[in-house]
């Protein structure tokens, strides 16, 4: 039994996507998403420095961009799908709850209203490393913040104002080895995103919308979500809701999961799966060169 994953926000680096324009047929692709999105993805998957892609709205559409790229040139149909944050509209894609090209323009739509969201309050994230989750959350609740990502494997993502990051580096909850800002623009799937959601209602509504060719479980709580109305209106809601992707392992183990692949660009969630997953087989798709070792690990796990 197979999953296939998506990052989120801050898996990109800089000229991550240069390998992938090699293969056939991908430098089209990427070139008619650019212009139906009006955004110049070749530039920023491969000339743009460390600051250009941060910018929350190109970093959403080229993480997408990338993870269909590399899941096409997979070439192959998982047993189940899922998404971390932005990397759930990849997974609803992968699903076939929309298509390809209005996924880019749902994910350019999903940017721009975050980072303008964003620009309101100086906000962001950090990464604490170690510790109990019944003792760190609501030591984040007394500082202000917001427990934005559960991921599991002992991580959690605080999330809200400059001054509450700053002060969580100087007041860790116990436990907490170490707090790591992270490489995002602002303090998402918190109550700071909250205008950005009636935007992303909006310009859901161009969708066409079919219910998941493959299970797709959602990262609001873990559970696999049959029709496709459902999927988006939870695309919709989580830019200001905590991401559970502990739940989402969770679910994993218990549907018999026995490996997971990561799409382009992969290490954070196989990452989280090595600690949480014991005995499943990882796999982090990061350059053409890691397909070949995909595929057979498809071959050996995917289920009937």
């Amino acid at each position: 039994m197979l999953v296939l994953v998506a990052p989120g926000q801050g898996a990109q680096t800089p000229g991550f996507l240069t390998p992938w324009l090699d293969l056939p047929g991908a430098a089209d692709r990427i070139a008619a998403w650019s212009e139906a999105i009006g955004l110049d993805l070749v530039h920023y998957g491969t000339k743009a420095d460390a600051e250009e892609i941060r910018d929350t709205a190109v970093a959403q559409p080229l993480l997408v961009a990338a993870g269909l790229l590399s899941a096409a040139a997979l070439d192959a149909t998982p047993d189940i799908v899922a998404g971390h944050s932005v990397g759930e509209i990849t997974a609803a894609a992968l699903a076939g709850v929309v298509g390809d090209e209005p996924a880019l323009r749902l994910v350019r739509a999903r940017g721009l209203a975050m980072a303008e969201a964003a620009a309101v309050t100086e906000t962001g994230m950090a990464a604490l490393l170690g510790g109990d989750p019944e003792v760190t959350v609501p030591h984040l609740e007394r500082l202000g913040l917001t427990a934005a990502n559960v991921n599991g494997g002992g991580q959690i993502v605080a999330a809200g104002t400059a001054e509450q990051i700053t002060a969580l580096t100087e007041d860790k909850p116990e436990g907490v080895r170490r707090v790591v800002p992270l490489k995002v623009a602002g303090a998402f799937h918190t109550r700071h995103m909250a205008p950005a959601v009636e935007r992303l209602r909006e310009a859901a509504l161009e969708l066409k919308i079919s219910d998941p060719s493959v299970t797709y479980v959602s990262n609001a709580d873990g559970k696999a979500v049959a029709t496709g109305d459902e999927v988006v209106s939870r695309l919709v809601g989580q830019v200001a809701n905590p991401v559970r992707w502990d739940l989402c392992m969770e679910t994993f183990k218990e549907m018999g999961v026995t490996a997971l692949i990561e799409a382009c660009p992969g290490g954070t969630l196989t990452g989280l799966a090595k600690r949480a997953m014991p005995g499943v087989q990882t796999l982090a798709i990061k350059t053409p060169d890691d397909l070949d070792a995909a595929r057979a690990l498809i071959i050996e796990h995917a289920g009937a």
